[in-house]
């Protein structure tokens, strides 16, 4: 997690090294997760790992409890999943119906686990600058609401929900528009085939919205008086589309979304090729 964050804000503490791509054309590569590991481990010992850890789990904790409190207090009455048999405007409606409701119950735990999300953040991005300005839990609640008010809590939280509602619209409807006219009933297999669709999806549309899990962590530590969210590591964005624009601008909207082959910005790599 801290290795994937610390390549998210652009933190490269190490020099690339030549590889080869596919086509067999020499590129340079960025470390991969166990060279960053071992860098941290190196400068941090092996607690450097669990920068952010504490308050990671607790966010996950919240998050967990909201979701359940959410379905029970608000029940999708006549729960019934898509069957084969259902025409294709009832099963359409079914699959709007938990999807919708699904969408509730992660945006309000969204909303629920966001202040200690931020937290985790400025935590684990305290390595680039070696700052010790959050070290625990309560003592950063206290400097965030001190410095920023209420909304420092909830800084980045529209590109997460952003992001969580456009996939799970795309990974419900793709899944349901796959399995519907795609996949043959009189085939053998179709009903393995359906159970992995949703699973498949999921894979592909995640790295669709990747760019807004991106944009929420940086806006996250964005101007928050520590070094990687001043420049030169990020300008300080007035809002989230500017960030945004600004790494579309960079060509750096998937940043990090990889951990093992990440190639260097294309700038660097181009006196070797």
């Amino acid at each position: 997690l801290l290795t994937r964050f610390l390549s998210q804000v652009g933190h490269e503490p190490l020099p690339p090294t030549i590889g080869r791509n596919v086509l067999g054309r020499k590129v340079l590569y960025l470390p991969g997760f166990f060279t960053y590991a071992r860098h941290i481990v190196e400068v941090d010992g092996k607690r450097g790992l669990f920068r952010g850890l504490a308050p990671r789990l607790i966010s996950s904790t919240l998050s967990t409890i909201t979701r359940g409190s959410v379905k029970k207090a608000f029940p999708l009455e006549d729960m019934e999943h898509v069957s084969n048999k259902d025409d294709v405007k009832t099963s359409l409606r079914k699959v709007v119906r938990e999807t919708s409701h699904e969408m509730m119950m992660q945006c309000v735990s969204r909303v629920v686990s966001h202040p200690l999300h931020v937290i985790s953040m400025r935590c684990m991005v305290q390595f680039v600058g070696r700052e010790v300005k959050y070290s625990g839990v309560f003592s950063a609640i206290g400097r965030i609401f001190k410095e920023e008010g209420i909304l420092g809590f909830f800084v980045g939280l529209v590109p997460h929900i952003l992001g969580d509602v456009i996939f799970l619209w795309c990974c419900n409807l793709l899944a349901h528009f796959i399995n519907t006219y795609a996949v043959d009933d009189n085939f053998s297999q179709a009903s393995v085939i359906r159970s992995y669709t949703k699973f498949v999806m999921g894979i592909a549309v995640s790295m669709l919205t990747y760019p807004f899990l991106l944009v929420g962590d940086l806006m996250a530590v964005n101007n928050c008086g520590l070094r990687a969210g001043l420049p030169p590591y990020a300008p300080a964005f007035a809002s989230w589309i500017h960030c945004w624009r600004y790494l579309s601008a960079q060509g750096q909207l998937f940043r990090g979304s990889s951990l093992l082959f990440r190639r260097a910005p294309v700038p660097a790599s181009l006196p070797i090729d």
